[in-house]
């Protein structure tokens, strides 16, 4: 059966608060265990009016305490602006709070422009180049095998857990499908970002693929943007908010997310109207079965049966119906 899980990057919609915005995500969140989803990430951003999440690890701890089953985790951590050590030791701490629902996200991005990056860093150069080995040493720390040439030999991440977090590496491209491959970690394909290179990241990633201690085998899935509503006028609608949010973040204006009403007034360039077009590439709108049909087409090409759904419209509610719609419709047509 199609695994469906969640990303949540905690958008923010006009009108409405950060405080608004991190209590619809644990709602969401408890909703989307009740329906039946498989993991529920949160996303990590900085600098921005209109993503709430700063810290994904304290958000992860906060929907865990609010739900049972579901497994928690980072879309992603980024980690070339942080310690491997410390990184490792927050997830061991969550893994021992929540055994066997934590995972363990893992995002190359810079967090932002030059000047977030360096207050991140805290004026440190940090080359995104040390990312692979930033991986590499952290699964060391997790697992206490440090080599003994190393220089942070003996030590380990604590606390001691029977159990670690899964790690996952995300990416768009090959390079980023290399350093999952190499490290022995899963790979989750940012199809909502770009999907242009997926079919030569995922041939590399399972062409590359080394067994790790946290992993055997290859393991893929991959982020959609989707709307789903009961008719496909409705489910054109509602995206117009993701359409114009898009826009706007891809300026650099505005990331939080517009209302229906705000981009019916709005006057579209053709330059505009051609980026929507593009960016519906990265997206699945439509009735259940319309997006159900696209997913096992996507399921075809990236050979793997879980995806991540990422719903950014403004209104909470209809947001709320398109997971349940979804996941209602692949539950009746596969069980």
């Amino acid at each position: 059966m199609m695994k469906l899980s969640v990303l949540d990057q905690s958008p923010i919609s006009k009108g409405q608060t950060a405080e608004d915005a991190l209590q619809h995500s644990i709602e969401l969140a408890q909703w989307a265990e009740s329906l039946g989803y498989h993991r529920y990430w949160v996303a990590e951003h900085h600098n921005t009016n209109g993503l709430a999440v700063s810290s994904p690890e304290i958000m992860i701890t906060r929907i865990a305490s609010q739900t049972s089953r579901i497994r928690l985790g980072s879309g992603g951590v980024l980690l070339p602006q942080y310690s491997p050590l410390k990184v490792a030791e927050t997830f061991k701490v969550l893994e021992a709070l929540f055994p066997g629902r934590i995972d363990l996200g893992l995002g190359r991005s810079p967090g932002g422009g030059q000047r977030t990056r360096a207050a991140l860093t805290d004026g440190v150069n940090k080359p995104l180049s040390s990312f692979s080995r930033q991986v590499k040493e952290l699964q060391w720390f997790l697992n206490g095998t440090i080599p003994k040439e190393h220089d942070y030999y003996g030590v380990s991440a604590r606390p001691h857990t029977t159990t670690n977090p899964d790690i996952w590496v995300l990416g768009l491209s090959e390079r980023g499908a290399r350093h999952a491959a190499i490290n022995g970690t899963g790979f989750t394909f940012g199809h909502f970002i770009n999907p242009t290179h997926a079919v030569e990241a995922l041939t590399a990633y399972r062409e590359k693929f080394k067994p790790s201690a946290g992993l055997q085998h290859p393991k893929v899935n991959a982020c959609v943007f989707v709307v789903c509503a009961e008719t496909m006028e409705e489910a054109e609608e509602l995206a117009l908010s993701q359409d114009m949010w898009l826009l706007q973040v891809e300026k650099g204006l505005e990331t939080r997310v517009p209302s229906i009403e705000e981009v019916k007034d709005h006057t579209f360039t053709a330059s505009e109207l051609e980026k929507i077009t593009r960016n519906r590439q990265r997206a699945i709108i439509g009735t259940p079965e319309k997006v159900y049909q696209e997913l096992l087409r996507l399921e075809n090409v990236y050979q793997t049966d879980e995806f991540l759904i990422i719903t950014n419209i403004f209104d909470f509610n209809a947001k709320k119906r398109s997971y349940q719609l979804l996941a209602d419709y692949i539950a009746d047509r596969e069980n």
